[in-house]
This record gives structure tokens, sequence and C-alpha cells, in this order.
């Protein structure tokens, strides 16, 4: 299993909640490291700045599910396996996921009340074997009372 996903071939997708209207469909595209002023955050970097030097690429992939009042559902594909990236790059685009506190913004709109960070591994393929796991209750009854 180990060698599997060192490898990239674990096909992964996520279901979250992110806050504000995304794009359709999109790509992040970027190098990955630790923040410099947090040790406990990752931080996107340009291939070309200086600071760059032995960060990680890290690819996302993401398609849009459904439109909320202030929060969209994504499909969300990580290519690469870096870690907080999917957190790390919707924060970049300016939509944190739902409930994030590390990666959140201050005075988010939607959905102060969550406990937890709505992000759900909802599907997993090592060879021919396939996993997938259904919402758990409390997000369901989230997406339920969005209009």
């Amino acid at each position: 299993l180990q060698k599997a996903f060192k490898e990239q071939r674990v096909k992964k997708r996520y279901l979250c909640l992110v806050h504000g209207k995304t794009e359709q469909e999109g790509e992040i595209k970027s190098l990955i490291g630790r923040a410099p002023s947090d040790r406990k955050k990752q931080k996107v970097y340009f291939f070309n700045e200086p600071k760059a030097e032995n960060k990680r690429e890290a690819i996302t992939r993401y398609k849009k599910r459904k439109d909320f009042q202030d929060c969209s559902l994504l499909e969300v594909w990580p290519q690469t396996g870096r870690k907080h990236q999917i957190r790390c790059h919707l924060a970049y685009l300016n939509h944190p996921i739902v409930g994030d506190k590390v990666y959140g913004f201050k005075n988010q709109s939607a959905l102060k009340d969550i406990e937890r960070h709505f992000l759900h591994a909802e599907y997993l393929k090592i060879k021919d074997k396939e996993f997938f796991s259904e919402l758990p209750k409390e997000l369901k009854e989230i997406l339920n009372n969005l209009k």
C-alpha cells in the first residue's frame, strides 16, 4: 500500500464545502512547503520565487458539484499527496474549507458553528479495489440545512 501511494497509483476523491462561489472546475498546480510564519501550516510557493527551493510540487483538480448561498460543494482529486494539500490549495484560491480553523479566514460568513472542517474522503481506488465512503450524518445535515 505504501508503495502504491508513493508511486501515485492510488486514485482519491474528496468532497468538501468551501466558502464562496468557485469556478465550475479547475486545477491548482504549485509548490507546497512549510509556512515560515506558522510551522503547523503549509504554504503555496510559485515555481520561480527564490524561497521555492526544496519545496514539493502539488497538483489538485476540482469540479463544482453544487452551489449554495455562500458556499460551493466540490469534488476534489489530489494528483499528488502533500500534507494539507487540499486545505492549503483551496485557501490559496480564497475558498477555504468550511470549518477549517487552521486555513480558514477570520469573519467567514457561512457556517461559523461547524465543529469540524467539511472535508471527506469519498472514494479510494488501489489497483482493482475500490472503496466508497458515504458522507457522515453530521455533514449530510449541514448540506440539508443550506439553501
